[in-house]
């Protein structure tokens, strides 16, 4: 498997595009690394027991070989990944705050 890793820039408004290929990344990612077939972008992956601790782990460190995205442990929120649309909000925030720094 190749492994690629997207750095998100904003675009030149300054406002970051949409989450849509964020999401079908994310989506694909859940499909091809992790083995984990998702209903909707939306579905619950933790109360719905569809992301246990070892793959969230596994998720975790493909979200920083894809797209860089670093988590903080100490400032760990699991409502950022309750289901694909929202970790994909929080890709897109995170690389939003990196390139602002």
């Amino acid at each position: 498997a190749e492994s690629r890793k997207h750095v998100l820039a904003p675009p030149e408004d300054g406002r970051m595009s949409d989450c849509a290929e964020v999401r079908k990344e994310i989506a694909q990612l859940f499909t091809e690394q992790l083995s984990i077939e998702v209903p909707t972008e939306d579905t619950d992956l933790l109360d719905g027991g569809i992301l246990d601790s070892l793959k969230f782990v596994e998720l975790l460190v493909q979200l920083e070989q894809r797209f860089g995205t670093r988590v903080n442990l100490n400032e760990f929120e699991p409502e950022n990944f309750r289901s694909i649309d929202r970790i994909a909000q929080f890709v897109v925030q995170q690389a939003s705050a990196q390139a602002a720094d």
